[in-house]
């Protein structure tokens, strides 16, 4: 395929910023696009028209899309809810597509997700950017080296003050709002479970197994309501589901463990994945920039100096990273964005099988839907299933030199 024609479904603040980052791509053309916004859609289509010198196609019912003879492969960058319903809808027509991040509601629908892939065999990629991260390619790459030794437990959190984007749900047709309004539950936990599943070989030798999460009070939102910062009068009574900070626990094949924090509801002074590994003879720990082999001096980067000190464990950064131009950078989450999608384009040309897949996107999005179960029950158990009936157990290992 020498020329992928892209359509996105879905052109909120998330689905126009990648826009961009596709643009990126002078092999890659945005043929479509499709939002039930007029405004939305004029907005990116006027920028496509502005960088590209043509205009896309517009359509405001997504299954418009999906007919179009034109469309090669698809973003889906809707809200969290139809996220797992239209890629399945785009591979059984054929599309190929990118999905963006988020929660099951249901487990049953992660197999379906798994199900229609199976059947179609319509290649389809969960766009989990932070599995590009340079920080966590590193650590992949670290630990593939053996510096850690045996994993024992990693940690991860989506820690990010979100107070006014998710009051501003009616103002700024977001969708987070009623997810807070009437869900209790671990919402968002791709970004920080995702890099540790690649690192603990999840579906690939190992597999995670049962998780229990337990929430706070939910009094951060309403607090926030209360006050002259909120967006949103209309919501200053309201009560709200969503419990402030909430921990999971899960337990995998191999033994490790791993726990996620969400945390989004309090004012905090900075955004924090809190990355961390912990293994028998090291750990690094994203927060501070660190890394730590016994027997070696503690180092603490940072990453965009590879001199000095930082030496010893920068010739661990991926090539990719090594690479990445000021420019590219830019293109959304300081380059995680391009990086996601260049392995997305990558496997396409090439016939290769997608970064992160259909199992991985099974997997760690039902962690939403068993949290969910698992805090309504004072912290019960939940099995996970296992996505890919038995085949995690020859699956081979995915590396960072996998990549591109």
């Amino acid at each position: 395929m020498k020329k992928i024609n892209m359509a996105i479904i879905g052109l909120g603040q998330r689905g126009s910023m990648l826009a961009d980052t596709i643009m990126a791509f002078d092999d890659v053309d945005i043929v479509a696009i499709c939002d039930e916004y007029e405004d939305r859609i004029q907005k990116t289509a006027e920028n496509i028209k502005t960088k590209r010198g043509y205009e896309p196609t517009a359509y405001i019912n997504y299954q418009d899309v999906l007919k179009d003879e034109r469309v090669d492969a698809v973003l889906v960058a809707s809200s969290w809810d139809e996220h797992i319903r239209m890629a399945i809808e785009c591979m059984r027509a054929g599309k190929i597509t990118a999905m963006e991040v988020g929660g099951a509601y249901d487990v049953e629908e992660c197999w379906e997700l798994v199900r229609t892939y199976e059947e179609t065999k319509t290649p389809i990629m969960m766009m989990e950017n932070c599995c590009f991260d340079e920080f966590e390619t590193m650590a992949l790459a670290l630990a593939r080296a053996g510096k850690f030794g045996e994993i024992v437990h990693c940690h991860g959190a989506y820690s990010h003050d979100l107070r006014d984007e998710i009051l501003g749900g009616n103002v700024n047709r977001h969708y987070r709002l009623q997810n807070y309004v009437k869900r209790n539950c671990e919402n968002y936990p791709t970004h920080e479970l995702g890099p540790i599943a690649k690192i603990l070989d999840i579906n690939r030798g190992n597999k995670m197994v049962s998780l229990v999460s337990v929430s706070s009070k939910a009094s951060g939102l309403a607090a926030f309501a209360k006050t002259d910062k909120n967006p949103d009068p209309s919501l200053k009574d309201v009560k709200f589901a969503q419990g402030d900070i909430v921990n999971t626990i899960i337990t995998c094949a191999n033994g490790e463990t791993i726990s996620l924090k969400l945390d989004t509801n309090l004012p905090r002074g900075f955004y924090s994945r809190e990355f961390t590994i912990r293994g028998v003879t090291g750990m690094c720990m994203q927060e501070h920039d660190m890394v730590f082999v016994e027997g070696e001096q503690e180092l603490h980067l940072p990453l965009d100096d590879y001199r000095g000190t930082a030496k010893k464990y920068a010739d661990y950064v991926p090539n990719m990273w090594r690479n990445i131009t000021p420019i590219q950078r830019e293109l959304g989450h300081g380059g995680m964005d391009y990086l996601m999608f260049k392995g997305f384009f990558h496997a396409i040309k090439n016939n290769e099988e997608m970064p992160v897949d259909v199992y991985d996107a099974a997997a760690w999005m039902c962690i939403t839907a068993l949290s969910e179960q698992s805090i309504a029950h004072g912290g019960a158990p939940q099995a996970i299933p296992d996505f890919t009936r038995g085949k995690w157990v020859n699956r081979p290992r995915w590396d960072v030199k996998d990549l591109f």
